[in-house]
């Protein structure tokens, strides 16, 4: 593998492809979130790895403290998104951007690093397989099926905030909440808005917009949480499609 790797920046966030799948040579509004988000995460030690090609090939993390996910521990990263896509696969960029996280994380003196995961690997969270050859194991469960995979360097071990296990909510109509970390987030919550008002369904769509609200979330999150009839249903991005499966329930 001959391959240069460029980490983003508060100099060239702006400029820089951001690896998303969407493809758009004019401004999109979900990378353009997604590129006001990071830059100010970048000055919380948040990290954007990348190949310095345009390809879905990167990694991502932040310090658990700062991380926007309702779970505790001292001294950890949490890893949001790995990521290498298409031809790009096979190749052992993924290794190697893993390798750095390690290596990233033991300079940094941290005690380990963790991620979301579940008992079946789900759609829009990284390859849990993956993680777990080097060397990640479930350390907590928050039902649902999810759980919380850690890789500890010195045996201490993250856990899920105790609001993260809680599952339900008061409200009984579709609830979602959701930031934009992720590019595709803009243009999804803008689907299910639009396709809500035309159908007259009682919908709450709720922007996760300062750590505060992140780290006090009543669900396991990664960027989006989806609630219907006061019960927690999934971490995934839902198309009409999802959603309308979740709403005949």
């Amino acid at each position: 593998m001959n391959a240069e790797f460029i980490n983003v920046t508060a100099e060239n966030v702006d400029k820089e492809h951001l690896c998303c799948i969407i493809r758009s040579r004019k401004p999109h509004q979900g990378i353009e979130a997604k590129r006001r988000w990071l830059r100010e995460r970048l000055k919380e030690g948040h990290v954007f790895r990348k190949l310095n090609e345009k390809a879905v090939v990167f990694i991502e993390y932040a310090p658990l403290e700062t991380a926007w996910v309702p779970i505790n521990g001292d001294d950890y990263y949490y890893l949001y998104c790995l990521w290498v896509s298409g031809g790009y696969k096979g190749k052992g960029y993924g290794k190697a951007l893993m390798e750095y996280c390690i290596a990233d994380a033991k300079e940094k003196g941290k005690s380990g690093i963790c991620m979301l995961g579940a008992e079946k690997q789900k759609a829009w969270l990284s390859d849990q397989s993956f993680a777990k050859k080097s060397g990640f194991k479930t350390v907590d469960i928050a039902g649902n099926g999810y759980e919380l995979l850690a890789l500890s360097f010195d045996g201490k071990e993250p856990r899920f905030a105790p609001n993260a296990k809680n599952g339900r909510i008061e409200s009984k109509e579709l609830t979602i909440y959701y930031d934009m970390q992720c590019p595709y987030v803009s243009q999804n919550i803008e689907k299910i808005r639009r396709y809500c008002e035309t159908n007259g369904i009682l919908a709450s769509l709720i922007q996760v917009d300062t750590l505060q609200k992140a780290k006090e979330l009543p669900c396991v999150f990664n960027n989006w949480a989806v609630f219907y009839k006061g019960v927690f249903e999934t971490v995934n991005l839902l198309d009409i499609a999802g959603l309308e499966r979740i709403l005949r329930k």
